[in-house]
């Protein structure tokens, strides 16, 4: 990172531009202003030998400097409008974590929570975060989707809602992200809860918002992502909705079409025979219709002898592990579960954002299905798909970041600016 003082009339201001290098060659900064409340702003950095030059649109402002290697220092013109000044940049090492699970302190402040359900009989733990300054703030809600999920959304090195929660946090949206059922500190079973039961722990997150001071009591919303997407939207068409509904790759077809065209399309991606693809297709469909018309005991027993006739090797015990495995409340529940089915109470904004790569709800069908429906009963919906951006809303692996010399994934920069600019703007319309 680079520090260093800009002079005013009467002072300076400290600033702090942080650059991480990416696996493309290019970088990625961000310019901190404490004095003035400027957290994480968006810095375009272009680099030629030793001529550097970084613009921050949001500021109206540009810094150009020739690089002193010797010394380690930026040293440059500061332009703010019509006003210039010189201002020299020295390099610090960014802080780096000491041990296993070590995180720099954010610049914001952040509470461990719990919340009850009462629909659900059960307690849900979580994490809230609120913006520096004087509040109320506008609010959102994070849900996950599909699968027991912990409050971050971690997917190996990624975590999803954790990211999301910080980048809003930063710029004045407090949030609200919790343990999925069974996970963490939170009470209840995942493989037990419908996608409809997942909507009484939405509405107890938000009611948990609306007793909070720092809230803005009319600005409460709900991002949710995949499930947690339709989860969201069902809230929203239910009594006492959220302000408005962000869905991040939510799913416009029933769930047995979904879970069948990621088959197919994940066997494609393997270039396997056509021919093959067609026979697990439909064997893998007629399963599903064996779960969902027959009886449980019944269609365990059919789902294990199904199973060990494609693989002889696996011992009958082992299949009817698996078959019980297969037969949760949730899955069930979910190969009959059709998104757009109950769409017509939704009256709140509405932004749709799918990733042009997602193989998982390709928006061709899913953002589609869900903004024909929407817009029929709803005028203040608005659709996006974002070049190159995949369904855990990551950039191309070109994009992420370099740490150690190893690629770290990251949330879309462009899909958390757009998330953010969505949501400011509401406030402004009103």
């Amino acid at each position: 990172m680079w520090k260093g003082k800009l002079p005013l009339l009467g002072g300076q201001l400290e600033v702090t531009v942080s650059v991480v290098p990416l696996s493309n060659g290019k970088f990625f900064a961000a310019l901190d202003v404490p004095a003035q409340k400027v957290s994480r702003m968006e810095t375009e950095l272009t680099v030629r030998g030793d001529s550097v030059l970084m613009r921050m649109p949001g500021a109206d402002s540009r810094y150009a400097a020739r690089f002193d290697r010797s010394k380690r220092e930026l040293n440059g013109t500061w332009t703010q409008g019509r006003e210039k000044s010189a201002v020299r940049l020295y390099y610090f090492p960014m802080p780096t974590a000491t041990g296993p699970g070590t995180r720099l302190t954010p610049p914001y402040r952040e509470e461990e929570v719990t919340f009850n359900n009462p629909v659900g009989r059960l307690n849900l733990a979580g994490t809230f975060t609120i913006p520096p300054g004087k509040g109320p703030f506008p609010a959102v809600v994070l849900v996950s989707d599909v699968g027991a999920q912990d409050r971050e959304g971690t997917t190996g090195d990624y975590h999803m809602m954790g990211s999301l929660a910080d980048y809003l946090t930063r710029r004045g949206i407090a949030v609200l992200r919790y343990d999925d059922r069974g996970v963490g500190k939170s009470g209840g079973n995942t493989t037990t809860a419908t996608t409809a039961m997942l909507v009484s722990d939405v509405q107890a997150a938000v009611n948990f918002l609306r007793s909070q001071l720092d809230v803005n009591i009319n600005r409460i919303g709900v991002i949710g992502h995949g499930e947690g997407a339709n989860v969201a939207l069902l809230a929203a068409g239910k009594p006492l909705p959220p302000a408005f509904v962000v869905s991040l790759a939510g799913y416009g077809l029933t769930g047995e079409q979904t879970l069948l065209q990621q088959l197919v399309d994940e066997q494609k991606a393997q270039k396997i025979d056509p021919v093959k693809v067609q026979a697990a297709y439909e064997r893998q469909r007629t399963m599903y219709d064996i779960m969902r018309q027959t009886g449980t005991p019944q269609a365990q027993a059919i789902v294990a002898n199904m199973m060990r006739q494609d693989q002889p090797s696996l011992d009958a015990k082992a299949a009817q592990a698996q078959a019980a495995q297969l037969l949760t409340p949730w899955r069930t529940y979910f190969l009959s579960f059709d998104p757009i089915a109950e769409l017509d109470g939704v009256s709140c904004p509405v932004l749709l954002l799918n990733g042009a790569n997602d193989l998982q709800a390709p928006a061709d069908l899913h953002l589609t299905a869900l903004e024909k429906e929407l817009r029929s009963v709803n005028r203040n919906v608005t659709t996006k798909r974002l070049p190159g951006v995949n369904h855990l809303f990551q950039p191309p692996k070109t994009e992420w970041t370099l740490m150690n010399g190893e690629m770290m994934p990251l949330f879309s920069p462009m899909a958390l600016e757009t998330i953010r600019e969505w949501i400011v703007g509401l406030g402004v319309k009103k």
